[in-house]
């Protein structure tokens, strides 16, 4: 099994970095906790119920199915702070979601590969 290509990884990954638990993406999807567990597990997922998941998650099925985490963290660790400070505001601190703002960044870059092409 292709980590790359397992549908069920990405989506609990992705949950799991915006801090989303199972019962409340099973909540608007009108299903148990268990069934997102089973989902997650799965190597694929029928297109009408990823439509949803991506959905509920903030995503399109695109940037669903392309989510890469390596090629994203790699990304933010290419940049270097040398203030001691952090790199989101000078007092240390994030003055936004980082994890929204890395779900930005990948679908503009998305966006971006589509457009080149």
């Amino acid at each position: 099994m292709d980590k790359t290509t397992h549908i069920g990884r990405k989506i609990s990954r992705i949950r799991e970095i915006k801090g989303i638990k199972q019962e409340t993406i099973a909540q608007e999807l009108s299903i148990s906790q268990q069934q997102i567990s089973r989902l997650e597990q799965g190597e694929e997922i029928e297109e009408e119920v990823l439509k949803k998941i991506a959905t509920a998650l903030g995503l399109s099925t695109e940037a669903l199915r392309n989510f890469n985490e390596e090629a994203i963290f790699n990304y933010f660790n290419s940049f270097h702070d040398h203030s001691g400070q952090g790199a989101c505001s000078p007092y240390g601190a994030f003055t936004f979601n980082p994890i929204d703002k890395i779900v930005e960044l990948y679908e503009r870059l998305l966006q971006a590969e589509k457009n080149g092409k």
